[in-house]
């Protein structure tokens, strides 16, 4: 049997490896390494893995996420993110980490070699992992767009 020690330590190396997990993808994303971030995936989900980039329907199936990312790689100049918020959450062999995507982001230029304008966004993400023999892999990742607040709403509110 087991102490609560134990099982304290055991809890939070698995925390650290899915937040190991985690930040492997955005680094993948960044370095536009497809190779990397298709071996991030579950293998052989050709049915239930899933992800909804912001704006997009949702994709169902390995090939069909993993045509997305590299349709986004293949498309996108340069991507820093700055992950804020992140939260780490887990039941037996399934992890959830919700987060705050601060992306930078710039295609290419209109003239020259020289990169794009840059433009920032926020994304609040959820990223659902699954234990394998391989480490966590994942199984889901949902970003939504953060709006943006016009302060619209103080001017309607505000006595004439």
């Amino acid at each position: 049997m087991s102490s609560p020690h134990d099982e304290h330590e055991a809890a939070a190396a698995d925390i650290q490896a899915v937040e190991q997990a985690n930040t492997a993808f955005y680094e993948a994303m960044e370095r536009g390494d497809f190779d990397e971030l298709s071996g991030l995936w579950l293998p052989g989900e050709d049915l239930t893995v899933s992800c909804v980039h912001p704006g997009w329907p949702v994709l169902t199936g390995r090939g069909e996420v993993l045509r997305s990312y590299a349709l986004i790689m293949a498309n996108t100049e340069y991507i820093q993110f700055f992950l804020t918020d992140v939260g780490v959450t887990m039941t037996d062999d399934t992890a959830l980490v919700t987060c705050t995507e601060n992306i930078l982001s710039g295609g290419p230029a209109e003239e020259g070699n020289a990169l794009g304008p840059l433009v920032g966004q926020l994304v609040v993400a959820t990223n659902v992992f699954r234990r394998t023999s391989d480490g966590w892999k994942l199984w889901s990742h949902h970003g939504s767009p953060v709006l943006a607040e016009t302060g619209e709403e103080d001017d309607e509110e505000s006595p004439s």
